[in-house]
């Protein structure tokens, strides 16, 4: 006859001095069962894991380890007495909540079966904490260690890109990104990482220098996250000056035109168009002759351009010339006294 579940309201700690060679493996650790309420249990030893649970992301179960012969058990928290979740969780999230590279690190060295995306009552893993404290030490040791980085915490849906946008940490911001944190996941609110910055530089007094420089910072580095794979091919229009500069892009590829901050586009093209040179797309050349200093022109045809310009090759697309050069030609000493 089975009788009354029954838990010990302190752990034995003396326990706690095993080996570390006697905590399960990953995939030890998913061979063991989860708890049964109708099962009777003796004292709890000690906690040899932990991991967040599926069902809403809040709460935590952990892998106890019994002083009687039951193999060791997946436990929801709420089943587990008080100190003995507080003897293993308070050292990481100390270390976390005071960017203790140090401590965060050691703990995870000791292999005590820890999952680094471990959630407190909010559903915010240490690596939200770390990177809204700025930490880039503590961010690179998680992430390192498997962290997801893209988490989405259960308060706003806030990620840890989110958390370095929002604490204006430009440097943390970049290192996600490295680790591939997705800059376009939105929060609750739909708010980007991006979107969030901007939002409050918006709101930022202009005598806060040093706070408006950092949130630049961030929203460069995030505008280059999201644009890093999109050519821009050419600059239509600027507004605003300085740091606030923005232009209105064409892309190569087609997409929609956009307004992007002035460190998405390069120098090139940024210089192009403050000369105030125009662009133009080329459907082929016409003729070809000898300029004034000795060099070939081309006739170029242009397609939002009803006249031909004659233009130096630095100017024409080199398949157009080309093409161009394989066809039949005019004799090129006519061509250049026309």
């Amino acid at each position: 006859m089975r009788g009354t579940t029954t838990f010990s309201l302190s752990a034995i700690l003396d326990s706690r001095d095993s080996p570390a060679a006697a905590l399960p493996t990953a995939e030890e650790e998913e061979q063991f069962t989860d708890y049964n309420e109708d099962e009777t249990y003796g004292e709890v030893s000690r906690i040899i894991g932990s991991r967040a649970a599926a069902d809403n992301g809040r709460g935590m179960e952990y892998l106890i380890e019994w002083q009687d012969d039951h193999a060791p058990t997946w436990v929801p928290s709420d089943f587990i007495a008080k100190d003995v979740v507080a003897d293993y969780e308070t050292p990481w999230w100390t270390a976390a909540k005071k960017a203790d590279a140090a401590a965060l690190a050691q703990i995870i060295e000791s292999s005590d079966g820890r999952d680094v995306d471990a959630v407190d009552e909010n559903g915010r893993t240490a690596l939200l904490f770390v990177s809204g404290l700025g930490s880039e030490q503590c961010v690179r040791i998680l992430a390192e260690a498997g962290a997801d980085v893209n988490r989405r915490d259960k308060s706003g849906g806030l990620t840890a890109l989110h958390m370095a946008a929002g604490y204006v940490k430009p440097a943390v911001s970049k290192l996600l990104v490295e680790f591939g944190a997705d800059p376009e996941i939105e929060d609750d609110r739909g708010k980007t990482p991006l979107s969030l910055a901007t939002e409050i530089l918006s709101v930022t007094p202009q005598l806060q220098f040093a706070r408006r420089i950092g949130l630049d910072g961030v929203i460069s580095v995030l505008d280059a996250a999201i644009y890093e794979f999109a050519e821009v091919e050419e600059v239509l229009d600027r507004t605003g000056k300085g740091e606030n500069v923005e232009y209105l892009v064409k892309w190569r590829d087609g997409s929609d035109n956009e307004w992007v901050k002035g460190g998405v586009v390069s120098e090139d093209l940024v210089t192009d168009f403050e000369a105030g040179l125009e662009y133009a797309v080329a459907e082929g050349v016409l003729g070809v002759r000898e300029g004034g200093d000795g060099r070939k022109e081309y006739l170029v045809k242009w397609s939002d351009i009803e006249e031909a310009t004659w233009e130096p090759p630095e100017n024409v697309d080199p398949d157009l010339i080309k093409v161009f050069d394989e066809m039949p030609q005019p004799n090129f000493a006519e061509q250049s006294s026309s």
